[in-house]
């Protein structure tokens, strides 16, 4: 087999197994498939790339590279790391691809992000695939996993991976991966993986020992920026590419969600980001399956779901945080930090009609004007969602909606994201209001980094007065403490909002046509409603009943949030939530 490593700087790369050192040659890449695009640079070619051929079974107990003498290292594009992030790169046999199953496209998706570590008691793939019967039965269509690349430890999120193309040995083997996938297909679900392409992490990360992956141009807040648009940034970006291109075609995933990547840096005439894009397309093409790429980002920047003929990137979706900030604010009641930039029911209507609340005006947290107007941007491209693993994650006692809010409460929350005409993406556990924290968690071997993880775990949350003391990621109870408690489901209030939940997704599934959504509030009077398609949502926050005007046309009561009587017509009790199908 070809084994094949770039390291332009290099005078010298040798293989190294338990049995043999063996010298490479040095020569130029031979990308068969890279993609070739008008504008697109052409890779085959690139020097800077050693080569060798060997015996497969020479690999069998692993293997590293030696960059001019030094100590043995990972390979870069290894595919499996058993021992961790500094133990030996190891192949893994090809895997079987399962032709035909094309997951429901965007504009029919629910979505539901889960942490394979705390999603059940074991965290791992095998127990996660014997949930997935309880994720078809609530009716989302897509599950979408936290990051796996290999991270040091056995333990945290993922978004400090350093071994990019070898999946997290703590939740199973490279085939436990993809029977999971293979049985999310089975089920009906679509599978996203959440991918880390704006930095890597400290430990373990070799990446600089094999060339300029790295630049210290540009910064981002968790580490080295990737390098790519400066110099040698060619073989950076075919690093980053065939990664994506990885995971989709040898693992089965039907998407990828892009982690932050406002923190992405190219400032050249292609964005690596469009260049991804026309990949996995042209890759999608040749299988005969339709991906999609999620790109999460703070700039409230329409271009990301443009076309390059339209000045953009030609993204999928992106996620917008607007939507969940107006959401939590008026919930809560908390303004420190980004909440406050926020207001109140004022916010979550215009959240609800446009999906960004910031269109250009300006932002008091940031000190500047934010966001631009989302011209062009249609319903199915954009993510919305009430909690997820950083909104919740990154409070200091890892709290949840429902640790914080009743009932009534939550199901207004559930009503609002799920039937909005956005795509709602659930995280694991709100579906039952789970009454776990989801804490940050890590598992630095090296004691000095873990010590100022913590320490800076803190620093980065210090702007909130409501958060309290931080607890130490290091330490196993953090992790212990996040772990879903599925006996929760089986009581009461528990079982009660999965039931509204399931519901809610229910009508989301079944409603007909596709307009943008009417809505009216009063904020003084704490009332919203809003219609989309043929359903009419009304909400009623104030604890009093008042009586509200219905939109024309006749509806039909569907699901309500409380088993009260109304005392006369157009009447919504106290703090009650009313979804109703227009008849006909």
């Amino acid at each position: 087999m070809n084994i094949s490593v770039w390291a332009p700087s290099a005078t010298s790369v040798e293989l190294v197994t338990p049995e043999r050192r063996i010298a490479l040659h040095a020569g130029a890449a031979a990308y068969a498939d890279a993609p070739v695009h008008a504008g697109v640079p052409e890779y085959a070619g690139v020097p800077g790339y050693w080569h060798t051929e060997v015996e497969e079974s020479l690999l069998a107990r692993g293997y590293r590279f030696s960059v001019d003498g030094g100590e043995p290292i990972p390979d870069p594009r290894s595919k499996w790391q058993p021992d961790g992030v500094h133990g030996s790169s190891h192949i893994v046999d090809e895997q079987t691809r399962v032709a035909g199953f094309q997951a429901q496209p965007l504009s029919k998706a629910v979505i539901y992000e889960l942490h394979v570590g705390t999603f059940t008691p074991e965290g791992s793939y095998a127990a996660a695939q014997a949930k997935l019967p309880h994720l078809s039965k609530l009716g989302v269509t897509h599950v979408e996993l936290m990051p796996l690349a290999t991270f040091p430890g056995r333990r945290g999120w993922g978004y400090d991976g350093v071994d990019l193309y070898a999946p997290c040995p703590a939740y199973g083997t490279p085939q436990q991966l993809t029977s999971f996938v293979h049985a999310c297909h089975a089920q009906g679900l679509g599978v996203l993986l959440d991918v880390v392409y704006n930095h890597l992490g400290p430990d373990g990360n070799y990446l600089a020992h094999y060339g300029p992956y790295f630049t210290d141009r540009y910064k981002t807040n968790w580490g080295a920026a990737i390098n790519y648009d400066g110099s040698q940034s060619d073989p950076v970006r075919r690093f980053i590419i065939d990664n994506a291109l990885m995971w989709l075609r040898d693992y089965g995933f039907d998407g990828l969600r892009l982690d932050a990547v406002h923190a992405m840096f190219s400032f050249d005439a292609v964005h690596v980001l469009e260049e991804l894009a026309i990949a996995v397309r042209e890759m999608g093409e040749k299988l005969g399956r339709r991906f999609v790429l999620i790109a999460e980002s703070d700039l409230n920047d329409p271009r990301l779901v443009h076309s390059a003929s339209q000045g953009g990137y030609g993204l999928d979706a992106h996620w917008a945080d607007d939507f969940h900030h107006a959401v939590h604010r008026f919930f809560t009641g908390e303004t420190d930090g980004y909440y406050a930039d926020f207001q109140g029911l004022e916010d979550v209507a215009t959240a609800l009609r446009d999906g960004y609340v910031y269109q250009g005006q300006y932002s008091p947290h940031r000190g500047r004007r934010h966001g631009r107007p989302p011209t062009r941007v249609g319903a199915h491209q954009i993510v919305v969602c009430a909690q997820n693993h950083d909104q919740i994650g990154n409070r200091a006692q890892g709290e949840r909606l429902s640790m914080m809010l009743d009932v009534p409460q939550l199901k207004a929350i559930a009503a609002l994201t799920v039937l909005s005409p956005f795509v709602p993406l659930l995280f694991q556990g709100e579906e039952w209001g789970a009454q776990t924290p989801f804490l940050y968690f890590t598992d630095h071997e090296n004691a000095e980094l873990g010590r100022l993880v913590a320490d800076g775990r803190s620093k980065e949350f210090s702007g909130f007065r409501w958060q309290g003391a931080v607890p130490n990621p290091q330490e196993l109870e953090t992790f212990t403490r996040s772990k879903l408690d599925w006996s929760e489901l089986s009581e009461e209030p528990h079982a009660e909002i999965y039931e509204w939940y399931r519901r809610l997704i229910q009508l989301r599934h079944n409603r007909r046509g596709r307009t943008k959504a009417a809505v009216n509030f009063d904020a003084k009077a704490k009332w919203l409603r809003f219609v989309h398609d043929d359903l009419l949502c009304v909400f009623n926050f104030a604890a009093t009943a008042q009586r509200l005007r219905m939109p024309r046309g006749e509806w039909d009561l569907a699901l309500r949030s409380d088993t009260k009587e109304a005392k006369m017509a157009g009447e919504v009790p106290g703090r009650t939530t009313l979804v109703y199908r227009r008849r006909g």
